[in-house]
């Protein structure tokens, strides 16, 4: 890899290294994990840097890299809890809880009020206990600002996978924010 590859290689990669480091850390919730996700990105980008045939889709194929990282490492390590059944999944509904909920009797909007009420680490912990096929998806669309396109490009699969992973991914957020939400006493279930 020596000649000019290195010093295009860096002015076309370094600038999203920061972008790279966000993502990572977002999808696993540890800094040293995301360092050496963001390291591996590289290394593996370097070694298919002749490969890259649009240099202006540099972002979006480093993007590429990292999630198949973070795919691979959750396919290798059985941590995470599988997601309640489609049926129980699709039709949790958070809007409709707070609604039947009504947490704050006197609000002129209590779906604001109610997701105000949590924290950062609330939110970044309910993330994290998704698991990461529908993690990558909402980091890349909601925090990164991909497109479904993009993002369907990107991981290989057709843009109704993506919107699939997409909505039972909101619905998995959604269902541990409401599990957040009564362990900090913010709301309680009333036999129906």
């Amino acid at each position: 890899m020596a000649g000019v590859t290195g010093p295009r290689f860096a002015a076309l990669t370094l600038p999203h290294l920061s972008a790279l480091y966000r993502l990572a850390l977002r999808m696993t919730g540890d800094p040293s994990a995301a360092e050496d996700l963001v390291q591996e990105t590289y290394v593996r980008a370097l070694r298919s840097f002749a490969k890259l045939r649009e240099p202006a889709r540099a972002k979006a194929w480093l993007f590429q890299i990292l999630s198949h990282l973070v795919i691979d490492r959750h396919r290798s390590s059985p941590r995470e809890v599988p997601l309640p059944e489609d049926d129980e999944l699709e039709r949790f509904s958070l809007y409709e809880r707070i609604a039947d909920e009504d947490p704050f009797p006197y609000s002129d909007d209590v779906h604001g009020d109610f997701l105000a009420e949590f924290h950062d680490e609330d939110v970044r912990r309910a993330l994290l206990a998704i698991p990461e096929i529908y993690r990558v998806p909402l980091v890349l669309v909601y925090v990164e600002e991909m497109s479904y396109r993009e993002l369907a490009e990107m991981l290989g699969c057709p843009l109704g996978t993506v919107m699939s992973r997409l909505f039972r991914g909101r619905k998995a957020l959604e269902r541990e924010l409401w599990d957040c939400a009564r362990r900090r006493g913010l709301v309680k279930e009333w036999p129906r």
